[in-house]
């Protein structure tokens, strides 16, 4: 792997660890203002709203720190690409429906628009980056570029 790819991945890994990691970490700050932001969603039952304020949090901040370990990095990329992709739908779903509210991503105050689904949808591409770059570098090498070296200088 190239100095430049090492220090895409690396930084890849730190951008998206560091984001679940922070935003996990406002909001176990203000439990009572994330269960308010999710509140604003209309679709999570009203039971429901207290104990995913509370547990949500901690599960974004423990995928953080795995990305950042490094363990199992494809499955928890693919995962965190897998969240993002929900909270953009999420996050445009709310806004087509009209309602206005808060987007308790990264903090509270923060009205849902197209700026935020933009900002946040930029968070795809660091983990979309460590889901391929995972995969092409267990792939064998071989075909094409195998060839290539294999061949002789003219």
């Amino acid at each position: 792997m190239t100095v430049t790819l090492r220090i895409l991945h690396w930084l890849s890994r730190c951008v998206l660890a560091g984001v679940f990691i922070y935003s996990g970490y406002v909001k176990t700050q203000a439990t009572l203002q994330f269960a308010v932001a999710i509140t604003g969603y209309k679709l999570v039952p009203q039971g429901l709203i207290l104990p995913v304020a509370t547990y949500f949090p901690w599960i974004e901040i423990a995928l953080g720190l795995v990305l950042v370990s490094g363990w199992k990095l494809r499955y928890f990329s693919l995962g965190a690409a897998g969240l993002l992709a929900f909270f953009m739908i999420l996050l445009a779903s709310t806004l087509v429906r009209g309602i206005e509210t808060d987007c308790g991503c990264f903090g509270f105050g923060e009205r849902i628009s197209l700026k935020t689904i933009a900002r946040d949808s930029l968070f795809l591409i660091p983990a979309l980056y460590l889901v391929v770059e995972t995969r092409l570098r267990r792939r064998p090498s071989g075909g094409a570029a195998h060839l290539a070296d294999s061949m002789p200088a003219s």
